[in-house]
């Protein structure tokens, strides 16, 4: 008889769900703190990245290494952000004017 195998199909849902969670964090993170929040994003992936080399965990160890890309590859897309915002395709933060050359 042969066994089914879900531990797969959690990783990918669990990657999908991250990536979702992520585009909106780096799009507020954007608003209310520009750019200058990218080490946040580095120290969370260093940490995660950390943490999924020393769980023995194997799928623990695979879902800590995607939050860890996640949280790296946040810090492109946070600067990326700020080109869209200034492109006019997402809200300023009016607080934040002189940031985008704007006075």
């Amino acid at each position: 008889m042969m066994e089914i195998n879900f531990t797969g199909i959690l990783i990918g849902i669990a990657c999908f769900l991250s990536i979702g969670l992520y585009h909106p964090i780096v799009i507020k993170a954007e608003y209310y703190f520009g750019t200058r929040c990218w080490w946040a994003f580095l120290l969370a992936g260093i940490g995660f990245l950390a943490g999924s080399l020393f769980v023995e965990n194997d799928v623990l160890s695979i879902l800590l290494g995607v939050e860890s890309c996640c949280s790296l590859w946040s810090i492109l897309e946070l600067f990326q952000q700020k080109a869209r915002v200034e492109k006019g395709w997402f809200p300023m933060n009016p607080r934040r004017k002189e940031e985008y050359g704007q006075v």
